[in-house]
């Protein structure tokens, strides 16, 4: 939708937040903030994606902040804890934010660490939260053989997995992971070859994925967003991509507005960020979080404030990516 760039130019935060533990090479978030006759938004590529690829999330906030609002089905959301790449002995740790959860996505093949490294930490998980669900998230980081032998090493151990998300790169390999795994009852999940390839429905047309792992900004907005999962006809986990409470409000709106929503969703980071930009953050309780909109705080967009340079940098971004819109 045409909104003037000077209409988010008005109201335009630029804001800094560390990360608690480095998670995918991340070790502060920044944002962009803004608002609309809706409420506030936020745009929050992450720095190294290209100004296309960030002007696809822009028209996602712009929707959010300005656009029509979704209907919703539910106003509460099943919230995932998530877990780094971390050791055995940070795991308690580091899912302590989180406090009770009922299920939670540990991340695996990390740059630097190896199948050994995985399974300890998953072990440890099932040691300290024997009760919870787990979910494995790769971010395309294994080769098939790799994948295929982490399947194989949890079926024989005896830990059981909701599913294993994005275990390889590319769509063609996520359909043999997945022909691969389906004896050992390991379902596939599909994030990355859904929102940063051309056509999000090719995974599913290609049966390469029992599910679909959906962002709600890389895809342009809780609108598109559900088209895609409707077109797919596939069950959906929505995530987030490490936004500030405002982000994941958006998130628990496409969430809430889901026909079909079978799992527990992965938008609990703000827990995994220092700070954040609202006084009460959407911090999951008891593994739930209210569908609702929030507002940053006056405090906190003072006192989390980016640079000037690097407020400079998000502003001459938005400025070129809002050309491309």
């Amino acid at each position: 939708m045409a909104v003037a760039l000077e209409s988010i130019l008005a109201t335009a935060k630029v804001v800094s937040i560390d990360m608690r533990t480095r998670f995918r090479g991340v070790t502060t978030r920044e944002a962009l903030l803004f608002e609309g006759p809706n409420g506030w938004a936020e745009w929050s590529p992450f720095t190294e994606y290209a100004d296309e690829e960030a002007a696809v999330w822009l028209a996602a906030a712009i929707e959010f902040a300005f656009g029509p609002e979704p209907a919703l089905v539910r106003t509460e959301i099943g919230i995932n804890a998530t877990l780094p790449a971390v050791s055995p002995a940070e795991v308690a740790g580091s899912l302590a934010p989180f406090g009770k959860f009922h299920t939670v996505k540990v991340k695996v093949a990390e740059p630097g660490q190896d199948l050994n490294d995985d399974l300890a930490r998953i072990a440890e998980v099932r040691r300290l939260y024997p009760d919870a669900r787990i979910r494995l998230d790769a971010n395309g980081g294994y080769e098939v053989e790799q994948a295929v032998a982490l399947g194989r090493a949890l079926f024989e151990n005896g830990m059981p997995v909701d599913y294993l998300e994005q275990p390889v790169k590319t769509i063609g390999e996520l359909a043999e992971v997945r022909l691969k795994l389906k004896h050992l009852g390991i379902l596939v999940a599909a994030d990355e070859s859904v929102r940063k390839v051309s056509d999000p429905l090719a995974v599913a047309h290609a049966g390469a994925a029992d599910i679909l792992v959906i962002k709600a900004a890389p895809l342009g907005g809780i609108s598109r967003a559900l088209s895609v999962i409707r077109e797919a006809a596939l069950p959906a986990v929505i995530s987030s991509g490490l936004e500030t409470s405002v982000g994941i409000s958006m998130g628990l709106h496409l969430a809430g507005a889901l026909p079909r929503l079978e799992h527990d969703c992965g938008l609990g980071t703000v827990a995994l960020l220092v700070d954040d930009v609202c006084d009460e953050p959407l911090i999951p309780v008891d593994g739930m979080l209210p569908v609702k909109r929030v507002v940053p705080s006056a405090a906190k967009l003072k006192s989390l404030a980016a640079s000037a340079e690097r407020t400079k940098w998000w502003l001459e971004r938005l400025e070129r990516c809002h050309k491309l819109l």
